[in-house]
């Protein structure tokens, strides 16, 4: 049932960023001139190393999983054998690199407002830093998940099916929020 309730919240979830990207392209449609000036602003190496981080913290969320579904919260051998690392190893190393992506979109606002790129300068700063903004939100709530899973899973006297299943729909979360990062560094960054 979690996992169900968990991909119809995905689902409105979807809905609302596709209304952010509605929002982008009916404003980037009727902006083209202001939108090639402002998207010289971006920093796009900056940008795809930030989106590879992400990406990869897919990859270790998974392994985490697959650790939660063995029933293994912590690594069985030493902290460098990764192989043998569990849940909770491999959350935190995706806890990490979701951390190393907000402050990179931090340091991105940054760059972008010295060159008088902000929230009210324009239609694309607007569109920017909408989407871009509440994606971060989601980021931020799934790194906040991923501290609660971790957190239950030392607070649990006998790691099961319970805990796993928890781990289980945080990766859907954490899975869906890299998609729609893949979309929106596609939509903003490559496509000219």
């Amino acid at each position: 049932m979690v996992s169900v309730g968990t991909v119809v919240w995905l689902s409105s979830e979807l809905m609302f960023f596709a209304g952010l990207f509605a929002m982008y392209f009916t404003l980037r449609s009727t902006s083209g001139q202001m939108w090639a000036e402002e998207t010289a602003k971006l920093n796009f190496p900056f940008a795809l190393v930030n989106t590879i981080v992400l990406v990869a913290s897919s990859f270790a969320c998974q392994m985490g999983v697959f650790a939660a579904e063995r029933l293994q919260p912590r690594r069985l051998g030493g902290p460098l054998s990764f192989t043998r690392w569990g849940m909770n190893e491999w959350f935190t190393l995706t806890f990490i690199m979701g951390a190393f992506f907000v402050a990179g979109q931090a340091t991105e606002y940054a760059m972008l407002v010295s060159e008088h790129v902000s929230l009210s300068s324009n239609a694309y700063g607007s569109a920017f830093y909408m989407t871009t903004g509440f994606h971060g939100l989601h980021v931020i709530g799934g790194l906040v998940a991923f501290l609660l899973i971790i957190g239950r899973s030392f607070a649990a006297k006998k790691f099961g099916h319970f805990e796993a299943t928890s781990a289980i729909v945080t990766s859907y979360y954490w899975h869906f929020v890299d998609v729609v990062w893949i979309g929106l560094f596609l939509v903003i960054y490559v496509l000219k």
